[in-house]
């Protein structure tokens, strides 16, 4: 039993250069990425602008048409 106890607290000490080991391999995954050009990054905002534009503008037009629906039904 005395075994167990010992083998316990040895898996529970810290290992010397575990965080530096851990801050390496992300420097490796890092290099491995394939980061987008500027002219990606700048496509793809504007698209994503320009749907979050057009989407407010359609619920904004179906919110005043529901308001007038309304207004007609409960004058």
């Amino acid at each position: 039993m005395a075994k167990d106890n010992t083998s316990e607290k040895k898996s529970e000490k810290k290992q010397p250069g575990k965080l530096g080991k851990w801050f390496k391999d992300l420097k490796t995954e890092f290099k491995k990425v394939v980061w987008p050009t500027r002219k990606t990054v700048v496509n793809n905002t504007s698209v994503v602008l320009g749907v979050i534009a057009l989407s407010a503008v359609l619920v904004g037009l179906l919110d005043e048409g529901f308001l007038a629906l309304l207004r007609l039904i409960y004058r």
